[in-house]
């Protein structure tokens, strides 16, 4: 049989309607599996508690099964590369801090050992923004910032903690040291919970953390809040004043987390993971269970995530680079 050249074009018209029709049928469909939701931590932390928040109420809106698996190590890179390398098809997610963008560098990771910071991902959307809080053992005598540093010049040794090198805590805490000029010394732990611990036992005399473990030691006395690493005071904690108040205007460091899929995921499937993660931010549940680990819900497009990473990478990177912040 033969067919002429217009026999053909209908032909190959009505295959690409076809391909068409099954293309939209698949994207509809999503998911039509179980999505497993990366958190490059341990079991137990802040991160995980909050991604296994998202996953429960993504998998109710979703009508499927949302999954929380922890691959952690080598500062959160082991979890964030498997999740770079994963097939963009909305199955694999990652749910990650904002180390995310800055950990290759503290680590000093090799390209071909890590992850492409800025296009390796589709960001989904920026779930939540954590203020970081500097507190003091009330031992320490310090009301202020300007305690702190004016006993530091008179001679007196001061520490402080932060949950691990290359943290947001660690980068804020260094930049004080350098703008202020003086030398408080670095205690690095492993997570933000050990290093509360210390500073409410008076082990180590001051500390930079999330506003989630600590607002219940503000009461009772246990804990003294120095200062705020946001550009403005935050809610939760009103009367505390920031290092910008303080007269330390350039230092601004925050902590975020957020959703990013692999490079490639199919716009649709990213629109509807952000549509439905912007309405569980509204859920009035899961505001005030954030509020309990000093987070506030940010939502929008994922070009906010985007513009978030990209300035994490350039302002807390840049700092990160000329201090010469490595893992220890």
């Amino acid at each position: 049989m033969t067919f002429n050249r217009r026999q053909i074009l209908a032909a190959a018209a009505a295959l690409a309607c076809c391909a068409g029709v099954g293309a939209a049928h698949a994207a509809g469909a999503y998911p039509s599996k179980p999505i497993m939701v990366i958190v490059s931590y341990p079991p137990g932390g802040e991160t995980d508690a909050i991604a296994r928040l998202f996953a429960d109420k993504l998998g109710e809106r979703l009508k499927s099964t949302v999954i929380v698996e922890n691959k952690g190590g080598a500062g959160g890179t082991v979890g964030n590369a498997y999740v770079g390398r994963a097939a963009p098809d909305g199955y694999t997610l990652l749910f990650t801090p904002n180390p995310f963008t800055t950990a290759p560098m503290v680590l000093g990771l090799a390209p071909a050992q890590s992850y492409d910071v800025l296009n390796g991902f589709e960001p989904v959307i920026e779930t939540a923004t954590q203020p970081l809080v500097l507190v003091a053992n009330p031992k320490t005598g310090f009301k202020s910032i300007k305690d702190m540093i004016d006993a530091v010049r008179a001679g007196k040794t001061v520490s402080y903690a932060s949950p691990g090198a290359g943290s947001p805590m660690h980068v804020i805490a260094e930049w004080l040291n350098r703008e202020a000029k003086v030398s408080i010394q670095h205690v690095p732990y492993r997570g933000v919970g050990p290093s509360v611990t210390d500073v409410v036992a008076g082990h180590v005399d001051t500390a930079w953390v999330t506003l989630g473990p600590v607002t219940q030691y503000f009461a009772a006395g246990r804990l003294v809040p120095l200062a705020i690493g946001d550009a403005k005071r935050s809610p939760l904690t009103p009367k505390v004043p920031t290092l910008v108040e303080a007269g330390y205007k350039d230092i601004v460091v925050g902590a975020w987390n957020g959703f990013f899929a692999p490079k490639g995921t199919p716009a649709e499937v990213v629109k509807l993971l952000n549509t439905h993660l912007n309405a569980i931010l509204k859920d009035a549940e899961v505001v005030e269970k954030l509020a309990t680990y000093g987070a506030f819900p940010h939502g929008g497009a994922p070009s906010e995530l985007a513009d978030a990473n990209a300035r994490e990478y350039e302002v807390v990177g840049g700092i990160i680079q000329s201090l010469g912040i490595k893992a220890q």
